[in-house]
């Protein structure tokens, strides 16, 4: 069976799993923030984590932070658990970023930060926001962070400008379905160096070491998923995932939408493992971007137009995190191409807006509540 999404790990990650590694983490920063034009980089356990921290460190609480509500409920639940509330808006239905028209309404006086999330690689017009932020500033009389959310758009490009160069702080994420892995992990990168070593500073201060037996279980996860997502294996993965429990006790430490809360391990800083595989994702980039560009095109040059079927657009500096088409019923749709041995993922499942557990901000969004409910995600990861 075709999976939904496959990592691009082979012998290089595996022999990383196996060498000492030792101040690999530093490593990562550095070639990190110069493959995507950073000043400098910061490793943290998880992109949540990360964000999380960057509010603290920066001393952002009880304030309203603007984000779109189709989105990972974890950006949500990070902002939530920083002390602040998330003001959710709408999106474009065309690129599934949020409307812009809405952001610049929604910033009051009560503002601290923006969190611009480049859903499935589209990138969002960089010179607007970074235009109604310093409008907003000089209105309000305050400073407004600007964070780019990169996690589904590594190296995508707005007009030619690498989206996580724009605003204050642009934030990764790099477990299993990025673009780049480093098993788990995230990263904050900056283009203000006093603003980097401030983070880092107080990352040290609040941040431990992970023990001995993570590092192992790192290890364990990451061969345990090169066997899941082979393709001669990965229809038991998937009947394991689809009709059984089985899988549900891991998936739920790690993730649950609706409740507002972290994995048990997010003020672990993150492994030299992690950082090692990470640094051999980081040299495939290049090939992996043009792969998901490549399989984006395809698709868009030979999936069946049915009827209903609304597809995504082909964009100039797009990463395609995801190919994701909008259907009449996706359940049909499901079942129909499990038939044929492809299983189509559902990324984004809600509208962070409709959840229980943000229910009392009585945030509506009727475009992200469609969008949630129609869309299916093509893999652009298996060749």
């Amino acid at each position: 069976m075709i999976p939904r999404f496959k990592p691009d790990i082979g012998w290089a990650e595996f022999k990383a799993l196996f060498c000492l590694n030792r101040g690999a983490v530093e490593k990562f920063e550095k070639e990190f923030a110069q493959t995507f034009q950073a000043v400098d980089a910061v490793a943290f356990p998880y992109g949540r984590s990360a964000q999380w921290a960057f509010l603290n460190a920066v001393g952002v609480k009880g304030s309203e932070i603007i984000m779109p509500a189709y989105t990972c409920s974890v950006v949500a639940h990070a902002v939530s658990l920083s002390d602040n509330t998330p003001r959710f808006i709408d999106i474009n239905l065309d690129d599934y970023n949020m409307n812009l028209d809405e952001v610049e309404a929604a910033i009051n006086k009560n503002t601290r930060a923006i969190i611009a999330t480049h859903t499935f690689g589209y990138p969002q017009d960089l010179d607007r926001l970074e235009a109604m932020v310093q409008r907003a500033e000089a209105r309000h009389g305050h400073k407004i962070w600007l964070m780019q959310d990169c996690c589904h758009a590594f190296g995508a490009e707005w007009k030619g400008r690498m989206i996580g160069t724009s605003g204050d702080v642009a934030v990764y994420a790099f477990n299993i379905s990025k673009v780049i892995t480093s098993i788990f992990g995230g990263m904050l990168t900056f283009q203000d160096q006093a603003l980097a070593n401030k983070v880092r500073a107080w990352r040290d201060a609040h941040y431990k070491p992970a023990n001995w037996l993570k590092a192992i279980q790192r290890r364990l996860y990451l061969l345990a998923v090169y066997v899941a997502f082979n393709e001669k294996i990965y229809g038991l993965t998937w009947w394991l995932q689809e009709k059984t429990p089985l899988l549900n006790r891991f998936t739920k430490a790690y993730h649950l939408d609706d409740q507002i809360h972290f994995p048990p391990d997010y003020l672990d800083k993150m492994l030299d493992v992690e950082a090692a595989v990470g640094l051999k994702q980081l040299k495939k980039y290049p090939r992996i971007i043009q792969c998901r560009r490549d399989k984006a095109r395809y698709y868009d040059q030979n999936l069946p137009r049915h009827e209903g079927w609304v597809f995504p657009p082909i964009v100039e500096g797009a990463t395609y995190s995801h190919y994701t088409v909008r259907v009449p019923d996706r359940a049909e749709v499901i079942q129909d191409y499990a038939k044929k041995g492809v299983h189509l993922g559902e990324l984004i499942q809600y509208s962070i807006a409709d959840l229980e557990c943000y229910s009392k901000l009585n945030s509506s969004c009727p475009l992200a509540h469609e969008t949630c409910l129609s869309t299916v995600n093509f893999s652009v990861t298996v060749k």
